[in-house]
């Protein structure tokens, strides 16, 4: 303790050395260069760009989200209340309208009171300084040693922040100084600076601070840990009502009377629980559970553009999403229904796109799964609508050699046989496969409409031959399937260098099984690919923002994959039109579109995979699409059974009955029959029979 009072004097002597005769050490090209670099700090604790809240929104403007490091809501002069202005001083510098940056009475006092008492009573740090200090901590440095040092007691921090606190004096006045050290200073549960505060502490504003509230918000400066007042609010009263007694001391700057402190020391804390301040993540924060999705989609969305996570957590950005709140409910709600979130291993996801000849935008991510950490409770924080699912989408992937099919020449309206077995030499080396229809699709030629409506498997794997395996690949990869052939491999996870692409390994291998859909695919993607053909054949990345602005209001432009016509409208049109019947009588979709009263031209396809472990529906009209995978996304990967209305379930492999038909069905119907109320009725686009 001796030696620490011994440095306190040094130290003392020091800065009264160093402050007070400025000529003594002003000599000299290397002090003046010291000089010049304080000066070119004071100037960048002056503009104080501190990390900042990025604020997430949905389409109507309301907050679903917001990224942080530290909480923080810049707060101008004028909006912070006179009261807090009095409590801060009063405790913290009580001389803070007199000095100049160092006290030098107060630096004094306290270093008399600390030898008298054989102890560290009593700290000089003027407002000033500890701006300086918080600043170099919780702006300036960017790591934990950086952090470290900047708190460091050492003469030469100690030196460098007087030296520092005298020349923001001499370029700032009072006000500006009080109003810097509020925003940055932090009062404890990674809250910064007073406009936090007051919504984490008390779901209010700096400028509606009463005496009691501004005297707490003071009083936790001191120690935040120690006194939060939600585990330790006897000691967080205790030091409030100190803080409220020196505001009524006639030396405070802001005086308030006598009455006012009395009155405010038996006002109860009154501190929100839980705090107000909102979440620094996609989890918890509010309607998290159902635009959790929508909001790590962004997030990677951005990531992607070039905006890095601390970009995103410190950039104080606003962000304007593409999520309509309307959608995502009704969506959310049609999800659950068919799936309980509790349901054990059975996943029910849907992605809504908006069609556009120059943007798709995302409109809802849902699922019939909270997101969310607690498994228990039917949550998951694992992305299951836009990444790639390790499930195939089935039949649906016969779009992609049908629409290959239409572009080398063949209309919807042309015939194609359909065998009910049929056994093919030309994939996977020559070996022989042969195949069969599921079961109630009968035999027999016809349209390339009706097939898509009935799905053969036999017709399609003979039409794959025609067309050509790449080919099919390939239009899968245009149409919009870009994350899923293109950056996981063959088994649906993320590529490791030297590995094929999935595109690539279906290719080599002369894997006929991907007009049936075994693949792994992202159901986004799926909904993005009925978008494409809804935009007479323009591909656009499914983007989840409209725009976003900086700290100061300015726009931020955002680099991102440019639209593509990956198909002539004409091929669109006609797909569009070979897709038309699904939900018609004798469609696989027509029970679940009939009981859910949709009347709506529609184009439409359903799968199913073997094991009946995923089923999938996807469909458009000119002004939505949409897509569902109901999916086993847990062990053991066992099929999934349905009877009648009840949830679905697993029973094992040979005994599922899963189909595009029912489960996705049943949750696309009612949902987009939702969305789609009060839009006008819109046809497919035609094309001429022959």
């Amino acid at each position: 303790m001796l030696l620490k009072l011994f440095g306190l004097c040094v130290l003392a002597g020091v800065l009264v050395a160093s402050l007070m005769l400025p000529a003594a050490l002003g000599a000299g090209a290397a002090v003046n260069e010291t000089t010049s670099a304080m000066s070119r700090m004071s100037k960048s604790l002056q503009k104080a760009r501190m990390p900042l809240t990025t604020k997430v929104l949905d389409r109507n403007g309301d907050p679903i989200a917001y990224f942080y490091d530290d909480y923080r809501i810049p707060t101008s002069e004028d909006k912070i209340s006179k009261t807090m202005k009095s409590a801060i001083t009063a405790i913290e510098d009580k001389r803070f309208w007199e000095h100049s940056g160092v006290d030098w009475q107060g630096t004094m006092r306290a270093l008399a009171t600390n030898v008298s008492s054989g102890s560290v009573e009593e700290g000089a740090s003027t407002l000033t300084q500890q701006y300086v200090k918080n600043y170099l901590v919780h702006v300036v440095a960017d790591s934990k040693m950086e952090r470290h040092d900047a708190k460091e007691t050492t003469v030469a921090r100690k030196l460098r922040e007087a030296r520092l606190a005298v020349e923001l004096e001499r370029t700032m006045s009072k006000e500006e100084i009080l109003t810097s050290y509020l925003n940055v200073v932090p009062f404890g549960n990674q809250t910064f600076g007073v406009g936090a505060a007051a919504q984490t502490y008390f779901g209010t504003t700096p400028d509606e601070l009463t005496v009691s509230q501004s005297a707490l918000l003071a009083a936790l400066v001191n120690a935040p840990g120690a006194l939060n007042p939600n585990l330790n609010p006897d000691d967080a009263k205790h030091r409030r009502n100190m803080v409220i007694d020196r505001m009524a001391s006639p030396n405070n700057g802001i005086r308030i009377t006598e009455e006012d402190a009395e009155r405010a020391k038996k006002k109860p804390l009154d501190v929100l629980d839980p705090l107000g301040r909102p979440p620094s993540s996609c989890i918890g924060a509010g309607g998290s559970a159902t635009n959790g999705f929508f909001c790590t989609y962004l997030r990677d969305y951005l990531n992607r553009a070039g905006f890095s996570d601390k970009e995103l957590d410190q950039g104080g950005y606003t962000i304007h999403s593409t999520l309509d709140p309307e959608a995502t409910e009704a969506a959310k709600k049609a999800a659950e229904a068919q799936v309980p979130k509790r349901s054990e291993n059975i996943a029910n996801p849907m992605a809504i796109v908006e069609p556009g000849k120059d943007k798709h935008e995302v409109r809802a991510l849902v699922a019939n799964r909270d997101f969310g950490n607690d498994a228990s409770k039917g949550q998951t924080a694992y992305d299951i609508v836009s990444k790639v699912q390790t499930r195939g989408a089935g039949s649906v992937f016969k779009i992609f050699t049908a629409a290959a099919a239409i572009q080398q020449g063949m209309s919807p309206y042309d015939e194609i046989p359909v065998p009910a077995e049929y056994t093919t030499h030309q994939f996977g080396g020559g070996k022989p496969w042969t195949v069969h229809n599921a079961e109630g699709v009968s035999s027999g030629s016809r349209t390339l409409q009706e097939a898509l409506a009935t799905s053969p498997n036999t017709g399609f794997v003979m039409l794959l031959e025609k067309v050509g395996l790449d080919n099919a690949v390939d239009m899968a990869t245009k149409l919009g399937l870009r994350r899923s052939m293109t950056e996981v491999d063959e088994n649906g996870r993320s590529l490791e260098e030297g590995e094929l692409t999935q595109a690539e390994a279906i290719k080599q291998h002369d894997k006929g099984s991907f007009t049936l859909g075994v693949d792994s695919v992202s159901v986004l993607e799926l909904s993005n690919v009925m978008a494409t053909i809804a935009s007479d054949g323009k591909w656009c990345p499914p983007t989840p923002v409209t725009s976003m602005t900086d700290r100061n209001g300015d726009p931020v432009g955002i680099k991102g994959q440019s639209c593509e016509q990956v198909i002539s409208p004409h091929t669109a049109h006609a797909l569009a039109q070979g897709l038309a019947d699904d939900h018609k009588p004798g469609g696989t979709s027509h029970a679940a579109a009939e009981s859910a009263g949709w009347k709506r031209p529609l184009m439409a396809k359903t799968g199913t995979t073997q094991f009946y472990r995923s089923a999938v529906l996807v469909g458009a009209t000119p002004q939505m699409a949409g897509a569902v995978m109901t999916l086993v996304d847990g062990p053991p990967w066992e099929g999934i059974c349905v009877n009648g209305s009840a949830p679905p379930y697993q029973c094992g492999d040979s005994a599922g009955n899963l189909y595009g038909g029912t489960v996705p069905a049943r949750t696309f119907y009612p949902a987009m029959k939702k969305i789609h109320d009060g839009k006008p009725v819109k046809q497919l686009p035609k094309v001429g029979e022959r």
